[in-house]
């Protein structure tokens, strides 16, 4: 599946030559619009320490556009997926750190790397792909429901100051 290239970005998994530094970069600028709405997403904040821990147990695409990391995703298998009764399901994978740089956002890059969770969840023998975002953030529900994530359940994080909606999408047709 990996790697390919979109739009001029070339996506690809994580590697150890990856800066973590760069990575947490990346996330704090794609989060800092949710930042100023008072959205305190791990994101927006975590250290590069925080990224790498985050990164483990997941696996991380990311795109590389003129040898900058400008897009991310990290994909957790089922038994990686916790924290509310919907994703401790066994057949419920999950993705989070999503970010794609503010100026190659609405160029379809996310939605690539939605598709490469979609394909990992499925290899993973998922049949639910789940994410969760603040209940607050409207565009990012929208978003998702139009690439047929819908409503489960609210879960509230220990690590955010807000509700978060967990959205799902089926994998089995």
């Amino acid at each position: 599946m990996l790697p390919t290239s979109f739009n001029g970005v070339t996506l690809r998994e994580l590697s150890d030559q990856d800066s973590f530094e760069e990575l947490t970069e990346l996330l704090h600028l794609a989060y800092a619009p949710l930042a100023k709405q008072g959205l305190h997403y791990l994101a927006t904040h975590q250290s590069p320490g925080k990224t790498k821990d985050r990164c483990n147990g997941a696996k991380t695409v990311v795109g590389e556009r003129d040898g900058k990391l400008v897009a991310t995703v990290s994909f957790y298998p089922c038994d990686k997926t916790d924290g509310s009764p919907w994703l401790d399901r066994i057949d419920v994978a999950s993705f989070g750190q999503f970010a794609v740089h503010p100026e190659l956002q609405r160029l379809g890059i996310g939605s690539k790397l939605i598709e490469c969770c979609e394909f990992l969840a499925i290899a993973d023998g998922a049949n639910h792909l789940a994410l969760d975002t603040s209940e607050n953030a409207g565009h990012l529900i929208s978003y998702y429901s139009k690439k047929s994530f819908a409503f489960i359940e609210h879960v509230q994080w220990q690590c955010t100051n807000y509700r978060s909606v967990v959205m799902s999408k089926s994998l089995r047709f």
